[in-house]
């Protein structure tokens, strides 16, 4: 007998389960994915990393939209700004990277050198690795010149990306203003392809960010199933360091936000995924994919964003510094040696300067650390023990590094006419999209 038509409107109306799960807030699912996580890590200790994997397969879908994204955006913001325009944001933005990673880098070693991190523990045995160096600052600044487009789209080389696809958006962008009817129409086909190929990875994100509850679970049982609640106490006056030193640069970004009169509470609203798909991942250039989309909702233009996240996945590394600087501290107290001003000038120094060239993947921050010891004279040793806990004080720093990406981002699309389009609040109890791709807003 056939059902009553009322019956089987009413269920075809219902919403599927999975239409129920794609309409619960990001945030949300990542949050209690989180929780999960460390619950699991807990409960089944190192025996969890048997689910390494999915958490492996996530990494790996982000780092695919990597090099496209920052290829195509690039290509397609440079191309719709003109070059005296460009040369103004790379300015603004490369300062800007620059005196908040000093600032950063002062804030770690001042909270170090007042909660005296790593005070009364003894200095590993039989471990003087000298562990990775980064390259010489010259190799970084020819490096950024590829030799081979495809070779440094293969390698990940982000910076050779970046300068290629500022030639070529600059080239496109003349091409668009050319008075031969020929070359201007070319232009606008080219100009089409990339437009067309940046919305189609900006649905493939979509459909990886669906994915991210998943992959997050799985990245914070197995950290936390590997280091274990025991492994933190040694090291809990760094780890406390650290934290504090990111919690006072977020501050600050805070600040900095509100003399350029942009609206705070609506930032942190929209950073909030970035920064804690940041905080999981522990990879800026992973995260990348996601801070382009929270731009997009506040309104940066694509000119700005294309340019100044994935240049700041590279040089921003504020939280790394706050890192280096009170692990520095650390290791000075493990070992007995009291630092000189001369000393922490040159930690602060080599900090800064080492920030452009290490890239923004998990681990980077060992580099610059081990930059900063050798620098200030200091053994190596000391760093094994700052490298048990690495996992979890990189989360930290690369959540800071995001954040700070995102806030220069937006206080510089500020100072650009036209490069920023303040989002309207939704009508009360309703939601808006807050994107062309008819994603909706979060529920306050």
């Amino acid at each position: 007998m056939d059902k009553p038509d009322s019956v089987t409107s009413s269920e075809s109306a219902r919403p599927s389960l999975w239409r129920r799960y794609l309409e619960i807030s990001l945030i949300w699912k990542l949050s209690v994915a989180l929780v999960l996580g460390i619950v699991a890590g807990l409960i089944f200790g190192p025996g969890i990393s048997v689910i390494q994997p999915l958490g492996d397969v996530f990494l790996r879908l982000l780092m695919m939209l990597v090099m496209p994204l920052i290829l195509l955006t690039l290509i397609a913001g440079v191309a719709s700004v003109s070059p005296k325009t460009l040369g103004r944001i790379g300015g603004k933005a490369f300062v800007y990277y620059l005196v908040t990673t000093a600032f950063a880098m002062s804030i770690g070693i001042g909270l170090a050198l007042l909660m005296s991190p790593g005070a009364g523990l003894d200095m590993p045995a039989g471990d003087e690795d000298e562990g990775e160096t980064a390259p010489p600052l010259s190799e970084v600044l020819v490096d950024i010149v590829p030799e081979n487009i495809f070779g440094a789209l293969a390698e990940g080389q982000v910076l050779a990306v970046m300068f290629f696809a500022l030639c070529a958006g600059v080239a496109l962008a003349y091409l668009q203003d050319s008075s031969d009817e020929r070359l201007a129409g070319i232009a606008a086909d080219i100009r089409r392809f990339v437009d067309g190929g940046v919305e189609l990875v900006f649905l493939i994100i979509r459909g990886v960010l669906q994915y991210s509850p998943i992959g997050v679970f799985a990245l914070i049982a197995v950290v936390v199933g590997e280091t274990g609640s025991d492994a933190l106490l040694p090291l809990l006056q760094l780890t406390g360091s650290v934290y504090a030193g990111i919690f006072v640069q977020i501050l600050v970004y805070a600040l900095m936000l509100l003399v350029f009169r942009a609206p705070v509470i609506r930032f942190f609203r929209e950073a909030k995924e970035p920064m804690l798909t940041a905080f999981v991942t522990r990879s800026s250039g992973g995260t990348l994919p996601v801070s382009t989309q929270a731009a997009e909702r506040l309104g940066v233009k694509k000119g700005v964003y294309s340019f100044t996240l994935p240049l700041g996945s590279t040089i921003n590394m504020d939280g790394t510094a706050i890192y280096v600087g009170a692990a520095t501290v650390f290791v000075a107290n493990v070992t007995g040696t009291e630092l000189s001003l001369t000393q922490i000038a040159t930690v602060a120094a080599v900090g800064v300067l080492a920030s452009i060239g290490t890239a923004g993947v998990p681990g980077a921050g060992l580099i610059m650390l081990t930059m900063a010891v050798t620098a200030a004279g200091l053994p190596m040793a000391p760093v094994a023990l700052v490298a048990g806990i690495d996992a979890i004080l990189d989360m930290g720093r690369t959540m800071c590094n995001v954040t700070g990406d995102l806030a220069g981002t937006r206080m510089i699309a500020k100072t650009e006419p036209g490069m920023l389009e303040e989002p309207r609040d939704p009508p009360a109890g309703k939601l808006e999209d807050s994107t062309q791709d008819g994603r909706k807003a979060d529920d306050l």
